[in-house]
């Protein structure tokens, strides 16, 4: 126990400090002692890897939008892509991390609602972060492997977590994400964030706002996605490449 304690400590700082490759360190440490984790330690493990994906994520899809703009042959745009696939390569090495230990030391040692769904929910990110870059037949393995987590998490919260739970958010809110970016279909986004919000409304409702803090935030991200999503079924100015898809 005590050795669990110095490393969420350790972690911690490392995030004070802003030294996110540290923290993540701190917290594969952490998973391979094989713990069910709890809410301070999976939400160390989830910032850590999140902090140290997000920069890389980011950068590709600059990188992207680049390539586009110019010649292909041109020696900027041979640049661009040297550069691409050197961060596509990064990418796909910490989501495999990721997803490995998440496989290995974390879902089998989930015993609540709460750490199944979080932890699968997890899974679908990153699978789904592999597919943003992915193509042919990786970028189709990824894709399944990320609707079947997100589809597996779904069936888990709704029978453990109450539909305003901010975790069945969170994840409602994703894996919408996950249709209209990777599955191309605003379609199904609007219904699962649709479905969501209106679940989660009736329950707050009846019991009122009061704890339900966290909640209100991650509706406000699906409030804010469906009003892009319903704008660009109904024909509006919105474009998919100018949308900021906002995801948990």
């Amino acid at each position: 126990m005590k050795e669990r304690e110095k490393v969420v400590r350790l972690a911690k700082l490392a995030e004070q400090a802003e030294r996110y490759d540290d923290m993540v360190e701190f917290m594969k440490t952490l998973a391979r002692m094989d713990v069910d984790m709890s809410a301070e330690e999976r939400l160390l493990f989830s910032v850590g890897f999140k902090k140290t994906i997000g920069a890389r994520r980011a950068s590709w899809r600059i990188l992207e939008s680049l390539e586009q703009k110019v010649t292909a042959g041109e020696q900027p745009g041979v640049t661009i892509n040297g550069y691409k696939k050197k961060v596509e390569d990064e990418l796909r090495a910490v989501c495999n991390e990721v997803l490995s230990i998440i496989a290995i030391h974390c879902l089998p040692l989930a015993n609540s609602g709460e750490n199944v769904v979080f932890f699968y929910k997890m899974k679908g990110d990153y699978y789904r972060y592999l597919a943003e870059f992915s193509t042919g037949t990786e970028k189709k393995a990824a894709t399944d492997q990320s609707l079947m987590a997100y589809q597996h998490a779904m069936v888990v919260s709704s029978s453990e977590l109450s539909p305003a739970h901010q975790f069945r958010l969170g994840l409602a809110l994703n894996f919408s994400v996950f249709f209209y970016e990777i599955m191309n279909s605003p379609e199904r986004a609007s219904q699962v964030a649709k479905q969501a919000l209106d679940e989660a409304t009736a329950e707050i409702n009846s019991a009122g706002v009061e704890g339900y803090k966290d909640s209100m935030l991650m509706m406000q991200l699906l409030k804010e996605n469906l009003a892009l999503w319903t704008s660009e079924l109904t024909g509006g100015e919105t474009s998919k490449d100018d949308d900021v898809v906002m995801e948990g």
